[in-house]
């Protein structure tokens, strides 16, 4: 059985672009097996694995809960409010615990950037970030890279936009780089109070006006403004950034005929995509939910080592 080349996912560079393409073939044949009436697998059968998730998350935790039990793994669920971390107990001595129980696999969402590597110093379990703070989501770049690759069929060469708040966005600290590993170009569109002070280091261009260049793009990937992340006011009203960057009927008209929509979700609608545009076909943001339940599966079958079974 082909293996990824590191034991964790902590960043999207962790993996090569052979790594990459062996969790996008492996989620190929999970997502054939999610289609069936009958969806569950012996695979991951006796092995444990936790979602340790210390912010909240519908969609990832979710994803990979069922991602579990699909493969017949023994899940478990750690949220914030049931975690002892609300009694004081620090990280360490909550993934030593968790070693003590002998875990196969732990999924972290925390806070703050670095968490997931604390993990790895404490414990035996493979780790897999389910993203930290404003640092790194590397699953969800994984099934980003996916759903790209089965609508294209390809992704070097792909002309991507990521708009919005990158400042703040652990999902371009991921995407940007695997786009870039797979040879798709990057650029980074938003106001330059939403972008970090060197974008270039991840690989991307910069464009501070959507409608400048906004017929060039096979994807246009939207990132939720992150009003929680948000230390000051970056612009004066959400209304002034949805007119300036958000994708609606008139901008819809103005991408390229073969242009595909995409955001991590959740959307704040209205923001930035109107109700138009989430509706619109070329949106396939419920799709990314789709392969992010196959995607997740693949990395957990690839890192436990689980006997094929698709």
């Amino acid at each position: 059985m082909s293996a990824l080349s590191s034991e964790h996912l902590l960043n999207i560079e962790d993996l090569t672009p052979e790594d990459i393409y062996l969790v996008l073939d492996t989620a190929r044949s999970f997502k054939e097996v999610n289609e069936r009436p009958i969806k569950k697998l012996p695979t991951l059968r006796g092995r444990t694995v936790v979602n340790l998730f210390l912010e909240p998350s519908t969609r990832t935790r979710t994803s990979f809960e069922i991602a579990a039990k699909r493969l017949s793994a023994d899940g478990i669920n750690f949220s914030a409010s049931t975690s002892a971390t609300t009694k004081g107990e620090s990280l360490v001595d909550t993934a030593q615990t968790l070693d003590a129980m002998n875990c196969d696999l732990v999924i972290i969402r925390h806070r703050y950037a670095g968490s997931p590597y604390i993990l790895t110093q404490n414990m035996r379990a493979h780790i897999i970030n389910g993203g930290d703070g404003k640092h790194q989501h590397p699953t969800q770049a994984l099934l980003d890279l996916f759903t790209m690759r089965e609508h294209f069929g390809h992704i070097e060469g792909l002309q991507v936009a990521i708009v919005g708040d990158i400042a703040h966005s652990r999902v371009f600290g991921s995407l940007a780089p695997g786009l870039r590993m797979l040879g798709a170009s990057v650029t980074a569109i938003a106001p330059p109070t939403l972008l970090p002070a060197r974008p270039d280091v991840l690989g991307a261009d910069v464009c501070y006006s959507l409608d400048e260049r906004l017929g060039q793009f096979d994807v246009v990937y939207m990132l939720r403004i992150q009003q929680e992340r948000l230390e000051e006011s970056p612009f004066p009203t959400l209304r002034e950034y949805s007119r300036f960057y958000g994708i609606n009927s008139a901008r819809l008209a103005a991408l390229k005929p073969e242009a595909i929509i995409m955001h991590p979700g959740p959307v704040n609608r209205g923001v930035e995509l109107s109700s138009a545009a989430i509706d619109n076909a070329r949106n396939l943001l419920l799709y990314q939910v789709n392969a992010g339940v196959a995607v997740r599966m693949a990395l957990m079958y690839l890192l436990l080592g689980g006997e094929s079974e698709a």
